[in-house]
């Protein structure tokens, strides 16, 4: 029987979310946005919480906690309603540590892992977006070709979130240059290694707080053992998979913020001797608002659940929920500035803000996982 209830464990999981998003992500969105930053201290406290190191075995120095895709949609999406920016910003090193705790070899979970089971939070990010209009995940620009005892990587990324503070980069790339998911690898590179330019931060139309960075690859050589999962490699089509339920999610906060906004603005705001939620228009763009955001949520918990039973359907369901939810998101945004009218469109209100954040889900991926 189908159940959309969360377990015990699943709803201690969303209401910790909800509870930092409420007290700490919500009041500071707004300045972390005029200022294009986040304090360290904001990081630190959602560090403190173990958004990432409580899925990490305690044999590498972490809680433990099963991981589970459902749990994670729940999370990200309390955490986007609060700030897409900020809770990009405090899961970006779980786009290094969780395809590393799931596909690495042991040498490389013993090396890595216990750097994110410290008390300080500890950057680390993954390259996956480049900097064309073709940009395919099955089919990147970026070349991992092998020479001698190693690889040698050449090409572009941008969009690579904490890119210029990160101390360890999980740089992804095609094998000889060959088309389709299966040819994808995962390449460890840590900072400061030839090769590997961090040119300089990105000046976005949303998530602005938010530190993204363009980079090249020239050349860089590495070897054998830096590869993710050694010669066996990793399942990319996953890794992809996770990272669209995770933004799926994360579209459905940005989107019920909006909608949550307008509906209280509405049934406030008098017009004509009435509230303008009692005109139909209003009505109904506002109920529509509310199914399409209850639908993309379904999508992502649905996608979540196929991926951690491993059904054969979660690649698809995946995809098919991340580009309904680019859709969504956009869409419910921008009729929450329209239902403030001329007040959508000044900073007073931050119906602007999740308008510009909710329009860059058409170009995320890769951004967030779970």
């Amino acid at each position: 029987m189908v159940s959309f209830v969360p377990s015990e464990d699943q709803k201690m999981i969303q209401d910790m979310a909800k509870d930092f998003a409420v007290n700490e992500l919500r009041p500071k969105a707004r300045d972390c946005d005029e200022k294009d930053s986040i304090p360290n201290e904001v990081l630190q406290a959602g560090w403190e919480l173990g958004m990432v190191n409580a899925l990490i075995p305690e044999k590498y120095g972490g809680t433990g906690m099963e991981r589970s895709a459902v749990s994670g949609a729940l999370m990200c999406e309390e955490l986007a309603w609060g700030d897409l920016s900020i809770a990009l910003a405090l899961l970006t090193p779980s786009l290094f540590a969780y395809p590393v705790l799931e596909f690495g070899t042991e040498q490389q979970k013993q090396k890595y892992l216990p750097k994110f089971c410290q008390p300080k939070f500890y950057p680390a990010t993954s390259a996956l977006v480049e900097p064309f209009f073709d940009f395919d995940l099955s089919n990147l620009k970026t070349k991992a070709e092998k020479k001698g005892k190693g690889y040698v990587l050449n090409g572009a990324k941008c969009l690579a979130p904490l890119g210029l503070s990160s101390e360890l980069y999980l740089v992804w790339a095609s094998l000889e240059a060959k088309p389709g998911y299966e040819n994808v690898a995962g390449f460890i590179v840590e900072k400061g290694a030839g090769g590997l330019k961090v040119i300089e931060r990105e000046k976005n139309m949303g998530i602005k707080a938010l530190e993204t960075a363009e980079i090249k690859i020239e050349n860089l050589e590495l070897p054998l053992e830096s590869r993710l999962g050694g010669e066996a490699g990793c399942d990319f089509a996953r890794v992809a998979s996770l990272s669209r339920v995770a933004l799926t999610a994360m579209a459905t906060g940005v989107a019920r913020a909006s909608y949550e906004y307008a509906k209280d603005y509405a049934k406030e705001r008098v017009a004509f001797g009435e509230p303008i939620a009692h005109r139909q228009a209003i009505a109904f763009m506002l109920a529509e608002m509310a199914w399409e955001v209850d639908s993309t949520r379904l999508l992502a918990w649905e996608s979540a659940w196929e991926l951690e039973q491993k059904r054969e359907d979660g690649f698809k369901d995946a995809y098919l929920a991340k580009l309904y939810a680019e859709q969504m998101v956009a869409w419910v945004t921008d009729c929450g500035v329209q239902i403030l009218g001329g007040h959508g469109y000044i900073r007073e209100h931050p119906v602007e803000l999740w308008l510009r954040n909710g329009r860059g889900f058409c170009a995320f991926e890769g951004l967030a996982i779970v």
